[in-house]
């Protein structure tokens, strides 16, 4: 059964030292998972029994199309107005607990594995109706219209119910849950599932464009970012700005899988 890490907050005793894989350098960062503690979590408008986790928001000069969040929403919380600028789309990911997801008065019910497409200016809502925190990704975009291409629709699925595409070459040990499918330019971001079975790699220096924010939802494995090798495990977020080159090795004993954000299908801005 695929397990999905999530933060749980509370704080490192005074005994512990202060050292840890955190990184903040010109072109990636690292957030690992002992980092996100009640201390730095952020409240919103609107939002009630809830809390945040921001693990990425645009920089000037950095990251710049994106926004990635952790929530944590409490038995009964929720929000009737969760989004305040009507430019934003949004893709949610539960990774622990349930919740109620109400898209243009249709109402979904969300499990771990739940994945949902919100639409710039939709009227949605969201609440937890049971007993246990929910915990889920929210990832935030503004989304740039083009004349002539409609607006993607709203959907929700879970990771179940979608089949991974295995990457060339590689007899599957590297492979990609689409939830969009990468030839409809209606969509400007992708959020995908990326899986490694124990000792899959990426056998080159990936050098793109498109920025990323990867949250690892379960194994371990070494990063490569820019000039480093990073050792990274379940609950570690990477930021990486656009052309910060990239590959891993994925470590074992189990699956390394992470939750990838990546901007697509739009004119550079001049």
């Amino acid at each position: 059964m695929t397990q999905y890490y999530a933060p749980k907050g509370g704080l490192p005793p005074q005994t512990q030292l202060l050292t840890d894989r955190a990184m903040f350098t010109e072109a990636y960062a690292v957030i690992p998972r002992g980092t996100m503690s009640d201390i730095v979590t952020s409240q919103l408008p609107f939002w009630t029994d809830s809390r945040f986790w921001v693990l990425a928001r645009p920089l000037s000069g950095f990251a710049e199309t994106f926004s990635h969040y952790i929530a944590e929403v409490l038995p009964g919380g929720g929000s009737t107005r969760p989004e305040t600028d009507p430019e934003a789309q949004a893709v949610l990911f539960v990774v622990e607990g349930e919740v109620v997801l109400t898209i243009e008065g249709t109402r979904h019910e969300m499990a771990p594995g739940g994945y949902a497409y919100i639409p710039a200016g939709s009227d949605w809502t969201l609440g937890n109706e049971g007993t246990e925190p929910a915990r889920f990704h929210w990832v935030r975009k503004a989304y740039e219209a083009v004349d002539g291409l409609d607006a993607p629709e709203a959907f929700v699925t879970n990771e179940t119910e979608v089949a991974p595409n295995a990457m060339p070459d590689t007899e599957g040990k590297w492979a990609t849950t689409r939830f969009v499918e990468p030839d409809d330019l209606r969509h400007d971001m992708h959020v995908n599932i990326v899986t490694f079975e124990p000792g899959a790699v990426i056998p080159f220096a990936e050098t793109h464009v498109m920025e990323h924010g990867l949250y690892v939802l379960e194994g371990k494995a070494v990063y490569r970012l820019n000039q480093d090798w990073v050792e990274v495990e379940a609950g570690d977020y990477m930021w990486l700005r656009a052309f910060c080159p990239q590959a891993c090795y994925a470590g074992g004993p189990g699956k390394f899988r992470y939750l990838l954000y990546k901007d697509v299908n739009r004119h550079m801005p001049l």
